[in-house]
């Protein structure tokens, strides 16, 4: 009896060791042994951990104005000095990476929910519908994305809402393409004919069967997209069209410290090395996903 249950722990393990890994498993643990993934990932989670507890991490009021502490270089108390108005610039430093990460997630997520259906709805349906969303993006391709965004937040008024809504109504266009064209080559791969032949609805074939084969992709896509809005919207902070004063945003601090850049070279170097910090992070992140989920990139 002992000896049978034995062989039987033996075979279960020779089963174990043979048996074909999931393709999440395998994606997986190709991201987590890549080195840009944990040193995009390290650098992200220390950024959204001073986001979220700004209150605690920033030792002075990011909004609170001292006439008689005006434009003081780095010291022990104000470690990147202080801006023109007397605020401390680590302390709004870390304030503006709570709306530029704000930004940055919200913009990619929601322009790649919408690129994501709409590209779908092209991809599948073709036709008018495929004609209509493709013509809209190849006239909005043609065009800068700071052009475009620059007229739109004229038109909407300079705040950071409108900078986000114009950003989203900018950027879905990039998923949506992808996504087109990956869907232009399943939707008439067998297991696609075969749904259809079993009588599945469209969309339950859409959602079901195309959209899981094309979240990998989308998923990498959204990653970029991530760092492409953090620079966006630095952008148009910048030109004061985004995030209005006092709010403590990178972009706004770089436009407001170009003026001390040769007494005070760090109020611009701060910001400027946070954001390109954040966006190299994201690329780490999307590179080491890329990597893990296309199979012909694997080592």
């Amino acid at each position: 009896m002992a000896e049978n249950i034995v062989g039987l722990a033996a075979d279960a393990e020779v089963v174990e060791l043979i048996r074909p890994k999931s393709f999440s498993y395998i994606a997986f643990h190709q991201f987590i042994r890549n080195g840009r993934s944990i040193l995009g990932l390290s650098v992200l989670l220390v950024l959204v951990l001073a986001a979220v507890f700004a209150e605690e991490i920033a030792p002075y009021d990011p909004y609170k104005t001292n006439y008689s502490n005006v434009k003081q270089p780095p010291s022990a108390e104000h470690f990147i000095g202080t801006d023109e108005l007397g605020r401390d610039s680590f302390s709004r430093l870390i304030y503006g990476a709570r709306i530029s990460l704000a930004i940055g997630f919200l913009v990619s997520s929601i322009s790649t929910t919408i690129g994501v259906i709409l590209g779908a709805a092209a991809g599948y349906f073709g036709g008018a519908i495929d004609m209509i969303i493709m013509r809209i993006v190849d006239v909005m391709m043609a065009f800068p994305l700071l052009v475009l965004a620059i007229a739109l937040v004229a038109v909407f008024g300079p705040s950071q809402d409108n900078m986000m809504l114009a950003l989203i109504c900018l950027i879905w266009i990039w998923p949506a393409r992808l996504v087109r064209g990956m869907i232009l080559s399943l939707r008439e791969t067998e297991f696609i004919v075969g749904a259809k032949a079993v009588g599945a609805t469209e969309i339950t074939i859409i959602f079901r069967h195309i959209l899981p084969n094309v979240f990998p992709i989308v998923v990498v896509q959204a990653s970029f997209l991530v760092a492409e809005a953090i620079l966006a919207a630095a952008a148009l902070s910048y030109l004061g069209l985004g995030a209005q004063p006092p709010k403590a945003e990178w972009g706004s601090m770089l436009s407001n410290a170009k003026e001390l850049m040769r007494i005070l070279p760090v109020m611009s170097i701060a910001p400027g090395v946070a954001i390109m910090v954040t966006v190299l992070a994201n690329n780490f992140i999307g590179d080491a996903l890329r990597d893990a989920l296309d199979p012909t990139l694997r080592n």
